[in-house]
C-alpha cells in the first residue's frame, strides 16, 4: 500500500520537513495546524478564540483537499501552551463538531512551534 501526500494552498505551508497530511488505507492523517494565515503565513494575532478558529479552518481546508471533512474526523489532539485557555478553545472547537464529536485529548505543553498558544492535529476517514 502506498501513501498519498496532501497539499493545498488554502492551508499554511509546512514550516518543516513534513506534509500537511498523508492519506493511507482510507484514512487521512493531518499534521498539527497552528494559527497561521495561509496566504500570508503570518500568525493570527487575535485572542485564543480567534486563533482556535484559524486552526480549525486550516484543518478543514486540508481535510477537504484530502476528500474528507470535519464530520469524518475520528480523533483530534489539542496542544495548549496554557491550560487556562481550555474553556475558550473548547467552545470554538465544539462549534465545529455539533453532533457526534470525535475522540480527543488535550495536552498542556511547555512551548509550541513559533511560540503559539495552540496546535491541533487530527485523523479522519475519506
Amino acid at each position: 500500500m502506498s501513501k498519498k501526500i496532501v497539499k493545498t494552498d488554502l492551508a499554511p505551508d509546512a514550516i518543516g520537513p513534513y506534509s500537511q497530511a498523508v492519506i493511507h488505507n482510507g484514512l487521512v492523517y493531518c499534521s498539527g495546524q497552528i494559527p497561521l494565515i495561509p496566504k500570508s503565513m503570518e500568525l493570527n494575532s487575535g485572542n485564543i478564540r480567534e486563533q482556535t478558529d484559524q486552526v480549525m479552518k486550516n484543518l478543514s481546508a486540508v481535510l477537504t483537499e484530502a476528500g474528507s471533512s470535519m464530520d469524518r474526523v475520528l480523533k483530534c489532539t489539542i496542544f495548549l501552551a496554557d491550560m487556562d485557555d481550555f474553556p475558550s478553545v473548547n467552545e470554538v472547537y465544539g462549534s465545529y463538531f455539533v453532533s457526534n464529536p470525535p475522540a480527543r485529548e488535550t495536552v498542556a505543553v511547555k512551548t509550541l512551534p513559533k511560540n503559539v498558544a495552540i496546535e491541533i492535529s487530527c485523523v479522519a476517514f475519506i
